[in-house]
């Protein structure tokens, strides 16, 4: 039998990742021919590229000659890229800017996912317009990307995003939920941070506006530049705790805020809040109370099973 494969066709690189998952499905469950790319994890699903083989970039464009491109790969754990400079370089500069040089080569729309830490958070809320001075390495190579990805493609865009959460293969696959385990342990105490502002935003939510985006350019070729998105809840990593904890009903008396700058690690911005007015004005966005978000992303991974019954039921 025939199959009705849609005409508009994306390509998602990191589609094994927290984010390329989430940007894949969206696509894909909203009538776009969605091919996904990953490395590490890719088999079977995605196809298996390594973004610093030129060829190989140059060659699944060509073939599948993608109408969108979302570039979600990236080395974004700050203190990773601090101890592996030249690896994330390579990553997060190089290869986005091969890749945009090959997306304008067939004509694709590259949206580059870049990060609310290319600024100091010392005067929020920032707009796109907003000079960047970022404080850690990551935030160098992804500021970097950006200007690698514009240079090499006029017609791109960049998108900003803060500290993401969502449906995770493991805890550790985001800065949110990988706090789940010290909260649930609630027999000994646990220090949080409760000094950095943070704006968890939940991936799906970043995803609908990656393919909102698309859309919206493939009717109007002046969507392109740099773009902000993000949730609009304020919280410290404290707050944030505190919360998953209520919405499992767990106690929270364990967490201890910590009020002072961390001292270990990349440097963090204090408080780099995205204003995010200019997607809004084009229509654009969706944002999910972190709340209800957080509870779908964690349900699975609560150690006591009795708590299931009591949370869904």
């Amino acid at each position: 039998e025939d199959v009705d494969i849609p005409s508009r066709r994306v390509l998602i690189t990191g589609a094994t990742g927290l984010l390329g998952r989430a940007v894949f499905k969206e696509f894909n469950e909203n009538n776009w021919n969605a091919v996904g790319c990953g490395y590490r994890r890719a088999q079977p699903r995605f196809e298996q590229i390594n973004l610093l083989d030129s060829v190989a970039v140059h060659d699944i464009i060509h073939d599948f000659q993608p109408h969108v491109i979302v570039h979600c790969a990236a080395e974004r754990r700050p203190d990773v890229v601090e101890s592996q400079p030249d690896a994330a370089s390579q990553l997060n500069v190089a290869a986005s800017g091969n890749l945009a040089k090959e997306a304008a080569g067939v004509g694709a729309f590259l949206i580059y996912i870049s990060t609310d830490y290319v600024f100091d958070g010392t005067s929020p809320p920032y707009k796109e317009t907003d000079v960047p001075n970022p404080l850690n390495l990551y935030g160098k190579t992804k500021l970097e990307g950006e200007k690698a990805v514009l240079e090499n493609n006029e017609d791109a865009a960049v998108l900003r995003v803060p500290v993401l959460y969502g449906e995770v293969e493991r805890l550790e696959e985001s800065a949110v939920t990988v706090m789940f385990d010290k909260v649930q342990f609630s027999n000994k105490s646990a220090n949080m941070d409760h000094w950095q502002q943070r704006f968890p935003t939940n991936v799906k939510d970043v995803a609908t506006v990656c393919r909102q985006l698309a859309e919206k350019r493939m009717l109007d070729p002046s969507v392109k530049g740099t773009f902000h998105w993000s949730g609009n809840e304020q919280m410290t990593k404290y707050e944030m705790a505190c919360a998953i904890a209520d919405a499992f009903n767990l106690p929270s008396s364990h967490l201890r805020p910590i009020t002072d700058c961390p001292v270990v690690g990349a440097l963090r911005p204090r408080n780099a809040q995205l204003d995010c007015s200019k997607l809004e004005m084009l229509g654009i966005g969706q944002r999910t109370p972190f709340r209800a978000g957080i509870k779908e992303s964690l349900w699975p991974f609560l150690v006591d099973k009795r708590w299931r019954q009591t949370v869904f039921h």
